[in-house]
Formats: C-alpha cells, structure tokens, sequence
C-alpha cells in the first residue's frame, strides 16, 4: 500500500487518477506499490502478460519494441509524471506490446490494472471524464504519426528541436542521440549529420548534450 505523501500527491494530478472519489482513489493506493530500478533495470518485457500499468515517479523509462526484422525501435521516453501501459487495460491486449528498461535511476508506481478497470466499470461518469482526456492524447500521437510519416529527415529534426526547446531557446539532449534518431525513424548518424548542418548554416549552436536555437 502506498503511504507516501510526494507519491500520493504524483498519481492525485495525474489524469488517470484526479476525477476519482476519494475513497475509491484509496483502495486504488491500497493495492499499488513503489518498485525502485537502476539504470538497466527492466520493469517488463515485450510478451510478458499485461496485469499491471505504471506512472513515473522519477528517472526515465525508455519503451522499445523489438520489429520482425529483429530490429530493436524506439517507441517512446517515459519521463516522471507520465504513465505507461494504461491502454492496455481497455484494448483486451493480454502482453506488453513493448519492453520497458530504466534509462536512469528511477521509482515508479506500479497499479493493479484489473482493480482499477473493474472500479471504472462501477462508475461510468469517470469513464467519460477518461474518454475526453485519451481523445486528446490520442490526436496528440497522430500529430506525432503524421510528422514521422510525412516529413523528411531534416523536418523531423527540426519539429523535434521546435517541440523539445523552452521559452530561452534552450534544448537538453537528456536521452543518447541514437534513441532520438530511432524515436525519429532515422539513422543515428544521419540525425547527427542534420545537427551538424545546422550549425554550419548558424541556425542552432550545441555545446555536448545542450542545444541553442539561435
């Protein structure tokens, strides 16, 4: 059972858990636990059964997924505050689609997911407060879709760079290179070869893993 106030007050904000009843918001604490990985450290496996999804406390988690061809791609970096493997819980899949692998040092929340499907099937307005925010992380990833699929190389980078930069213009590289290329459907060297002429045309500045829009 949960019992940390930091923890608590992380899956209170999140989406999955900020429109449910208190009580019920309890009994789902009451049958979470805090797992804590080093880097390296594997949560789960692609096949493994799917009986449990998970939000991030902190630290990074990639999902990987190995293709037919035996290539190992990028799906997506989890960072803290994020959940994964929630979806599951409504599409009937009964395995991970992916492998998730600790990036850094990180804690996660690990909740039972056929407790918490059947408490929504209790309680149909929460389902419909769910629905609406899926809906806009469902178009979010679309946007995501069309990008990888419709834009060369150069452009993905650069929606990339536009996507990651804050209000200074700053840009932390806070995963490997070859992690960014492969979430980008690219080479890792030819990510670097665009970083590069880049640069050479003074439109950014990079100094090791931080990037400068100029």
């Amino acid at each position: 059972m949960l019992s940390d106030s930091t923890t608590l007050t992380l899956l209170r904000r999140h989406h999955l858990f900020d429109k449910l009843p208190e009580g019920t918001f309890q009994e789902v604490c009451g049958l979470a636990n805090l797992r804590r990985l080093e880097t390296g450290d594997s949560v789960f496996h692609q096949g493994n059964t799917a009986d449990r999804f998970y939000v991030l406390q902190n630290g990074q988690i990639k999902l990987t997924r190995v293709l037919q061809e035996g290539q190992e791609k990028l799906v997506e970096v989890i960072h803290p505050g994020q959940s994964f493997a929630e979806a599951l819980m409504f599409n009937g899949a009964r395995h991970y689609p992916v492998t998730a692998t600790a990036l850094k040092a990180c804690t996660l929340v690990s909740i039972d997911a056929n407790h918490y499907r059947r408490l929504l099937e209790e309680q149909p307005k929460i389902c419909l407060d769910l629905l609406a925010s899926f809906s806009i992380r469902l178009h979010q990833r679309l946007h995501e879709i069309d990008t990888l699929t419709l834009a060369n190389a150069s452009r993905r980078v650069v929606r990339y760079l536009c996507n990651a930069q804050n209000s200074d213009g700053q840009i932390n590289l806070s995963v490997p290179k070859r992690l960014i290329a492969s979430q980008l459907g690219i080479q890792p060297e030819t990510f670097s070869r665009i970083l590069h002429r880049l640069i050479d045309a003074g439109l950014i500045a990079m100094e090791r893993r931080n990037i400068r829009v100029l």
